[in-house]
This record gives C-alpha cells, sequence and structure tokens, in this order.
C-alpha cells in the first residue's frame, strides 16, 4: 500500500486506518476482470449477459452477508417498463435494399416514409449537432431523416435505449400516448449519402415488455437504522456494437465495471465494520438506457431518509488531476466534498470539484433522481471525459485500466465516507429547486 494511504486518519470515523488495509488489490481486480469479460456481453439490459452479471453481484452480495431491501426476497429489485418495440424494417436506398440500423424516435407506431419535399433530411456528423436535435425532437418542423455519419457507430446502442423507447410504467398508460407532432428517424449509414439519392423507409412497431432489476443488499445500522446512505454504480452497458477491429463487445471496463466493482469492495469493507447509519450498496441497471434502474429505486425510497448517496462512475483511469485523486460532481452544491476531504486530513489523496461543468455529469448519472429530491448525491470519478478515446467503444477493455489506482481510490472512500456512515457528519442538502428538471 501507498506511504500516504498508511497515513490516514478518519476523524470521526471507525478506526479505519488499518481496516482500509483489508481493500486489496488482487481482490478488486478479481471482481472488475469478471464483470467486464467477454461473456458477460457486454451487459445490456434484456440479454443472458446482464443477468449473469447480476447473480455474479448477487453472490458478491452474499458473501458479504448483506440483507436484501425491505420487501425484496433476494437481492434482485425487479420492475418493468413498456415501451415500443421495432417488429419489422424495410429500408432502400436508390432502390436497393439496405440492412443498416434504423431508428424511429417518438412515438409513432409505423412509419411509411417515401422522399419527396415533405421531409427535411439532415446529415449529422458529430454527437453535438445530433444531440441538439434528438433533446428536443418536438421542435422539428417536418418529419426529419437523420443520416448519422459512420464515426458515431458507438453511440448507436445507447442512442436506441435512450430515446426510441419512450418507457412506461403500465402498458395502458403508453397505449393512451398519442401520437403527435412530427417523428424523427435516424439511420446510421456506414457512408455518405448524397443528397441526391431516393429512400423509402416502412417500419412497424409493437407495445411490449422489458424486464429489469438493480441489485441491493444493506447493512443494518447498529444506532442510527432508520438513517441511510446509499453507495452505488451502474452494472450495465451497451451490450454488442458495430465491430472494430474484429471485437463487437462493449466491455465497459471503465463505464461501469469499476464503480461497480467499488460497491462490491465497500459493501464487504463496512460488513466487518458494521455502520451506525444503515447502508444500502446497489448496482443500477439501464443507467445507459435512460435511467430507468436509479429512478425505479429512488421512488422506493423516502428521501427525507437518505443522508448522503456515494455514486461511483468511472474511476478506472487517472484523473487530470493525477493519481491519488478524484473528483466530485455538484461538489459545490453540499458540504459533502469538504466532509470527505476532511476525512483523509494527513494524506496526499484529494477529492476536486468537477473539473468538466460543461458536460452535466452531475445529471447525467445515477445520482441525479436523488438530488433532484434533495439528497445530497454525488458522484465520484476519474474520467476524462474530454479525451477518453475509450468511451462508449469496444476498447473499453481491462487493459486499459490501473487497477493499483482504483484500489487505491476505493480504500480513499471507505475513509472519506468514515463519519457519514457512523452518524457523526451529515452533509447538507441540496437545494433541489435550483436544480435542472
Amino acid at each position: 500500500m501507498k506511504k500516504s494511504l498508511l497515513l490516514l486518519l478518519a476523524a470521526g470515523s471507525l478506526s479505519v486506518t488499518g481496516f482500509a488495509q483489508e481493500i486489496k488489490e488482487k481482490e478488486v481486480a478479481r471482481i472488475i476482470s469478471t464483470l467486464a469479460a467477454d461473456d458477460m456481453q457486454g451487459r445490456f439490459p434484456g440479454t443472458p449477459g446482464i443477468e449473469k452479471a447480476a447473480q455474479f453481484i448477487s453472490s458478491e452480495f452474499a458473501k458479504a452477508a448483506l440483507q436484501p431491501l425491505p420487501g425484496e426476497k433476494s437481492f434482485l429489485q425487479e420492475f418493468s417498463k413498456f415501451n415500443l418495440k421495432t417488429t419489422s424494417v424495410s429500408f432502400t436506398v436508390s432502390g436497393e435494399a439496405k440492412d443498416w440500423p434504423v431508428v424511429p424516435v417518438g412515438t409513432g407506431r409505423s412509419f411509411d416514409w417515401e422522399k419527396d419535399s415533405s421531409f427535411d433530411v439532415v446529415h449529422a456528423n458529430d454527437p453535438a449537432e445530433l444531440m441538439k436535435i434528438l433533446r428536443n425532437p418536438a421542435a422539428v418542423e417536418k418529419n426529419t431523416l437523420i443520416w448519422v455519419g459512420a464515426a458515431m457507430n458507438g453511440y448507436l446502442s445507447g442512442i436506441t435505449a435512450s430515446f426510441s423507447e419512450h418507457s412506461y410504467d403500465t402498458k395502458d398508460e403508453l397505449e393512451a400516448v398519442p401520437v403527435a407532432g412530427k417523428q424523427v428517424i435516424l439511420v446510421f449509414a456506414p457512408r455518405d449519402v448524397p443528397d441526391t439519392a431516393s429512400w423509402s423507409i416502412h417500419i412497424r412497431r409493437e407495445i411490449t415488455a422489458r424486464h429489469f432489476a438493480n441489485v441491493a443488499g444493506m447493512i443494518r445500522g447498529k444506532t442510527k437504522p432508520d438513517e441511510f446512505v446509499i453507495f452505488s454504480g451502474h452494472y450495465d452497458h451497451l451490450g454488442i456494437l458495430p465491430p472494430e477491429a474484429g471485437d463487437s463487445i462493449a466491455n465497459g471496463a471503465d463505464d461501469d465495471a469499476s464503480g461497480t466493482t467499488a460497491v462490491i469492495m465497500l459493501s464487504k469493507y463496512f460488513s466487518k465494520h458494521p455502520p451506525a447509519r444503515s447502508v444500502i450498496f446497489v448496482a443500477f441497471t439501464a443507467e445507459e438506457s435512460g435511467g430507468h434502474g436509479s429512478r425505479y429505486f429512488s421512488e422506493h425510497q423516502d428521501p427525507e431518509k437518505v443522508m448522503a448517496m456515494f455514486n461511483i462512475e468511472m474511476i478506472g483511469k487517472e484523473s487530470k488531476f493525477g493519481k491519488n485523486s478524484a473528483f466530485i460532481t455538484g461538489f459545490e452544491r453540499s458540504d459533502f466534498g469538504p466532509i470527505l476531504q476532511r476525512n483523509l486530513k494527513g494524506s496526499t489523496f484529494s477529492f476536486h470539484p468537477d473539473p468538466y461543468p460543461e458536460q452535466d455529469l452531475f445529471y447525467r448519472s445515477d445520482n441525479a433522481t436523488l438530488a433532484r429530491q434533495g439528497v445530497p448525491a454525488h458522484t465520484i470519478s476519474t474520467t476524462q471525459i474530454d479525451k477518453d478515446t475509450y468511451y462508449h467503444t469496444v476498447r473499453d477493455e481491462l487493459a486499459t485500466l490501473d487497477i493499483r489506482n482504483i484500489t487505491d481510490i476505493i480504500k480513499a472512500i471507505a475513509i472519506s465516507a468514515g463519519s457519514i456512515v457512523n452518524g457523526t457528519d451529515t452533509p447538507t442538502r441540496i437545494e433541489k429547486e435550483q436544480l435542472k428538471k
């Protein structure tokens, strides 16, 4: 262990200076390599791969002697969402049938489009250009076909899940939604399509149910059992993507097998040193598919009883501040960060405010739902999101990660959380009225 970590003193917490040595690099490597293995198939919701990952996480929670959440019979917190599923697609360009990915956006049940002046055609060759339309599809003035450039093939799974499903809690709720406004269809084209080309698209969709499962367990607090602290990360990823150099599995080693590994390791750490407050450890599903997992979980919590949320995402690489450092999203919105840093006094580990405010990371991860309810819910991360070329690609592999640095970050989280889980510190609440909806 690094000398700096041996010097850590966590004011007001358990005697974690020695206990932190229980978090072993070898064990971190075992867990993260299992979650990011090819046989997990990219952990996309609804696939055998994510079910295998859920069973693995459940088995690790069992080893930590966690209890299921109240009302649950196992570590799986299961739920369903209803959405529109594409059942048939017929697509031609200049009279030639194509099998290119076609993604309808919106609530339309059927599409029979032929190129004419009633349609707008847009060429989107970078994420910002595409997201400008997708974040406000109601603003389009005509039915719109978007040719998505080949450079953005890595966004296919995430966009399909996030913008084409419009999931609802019940079938009746979805059936009652009118098909209103203009519609948008994305075509992920492997090459540029000239504006002079003719095209036709015929799509049929039907209502279907999708099954999801968070994996969650808890330790009942010794003296403050009705006050809760949450440690979370998402275990889903993008599944199978268009191949790059023969590889099509989006392993999601950093995003977010690294954070899920931290949650598992912390569950084992705190199970050996039972805290005063009750602690929930949860691996969320469907973060990449619209945040369904964290929303469902949050709906089943009393936010007034949740004292803090440590959401952990993408801690697999060195941060822009160097080793032994991480940043906290929404740092300025509560005193969560200063408490953590105070508990690390005497060490060289440091937490920093989010250096990428333009990326809106505070709103883009699983902390956001509880934060909007006033909970001091923050994400801890090291990702250099502005330059990470592995993000959302098949190249997000175990070999790109720094296991030693991940281990040190988990130790630092365990130590810095000590006074919060033991009830001697309570972060200030987030002013939810100031947050984006």
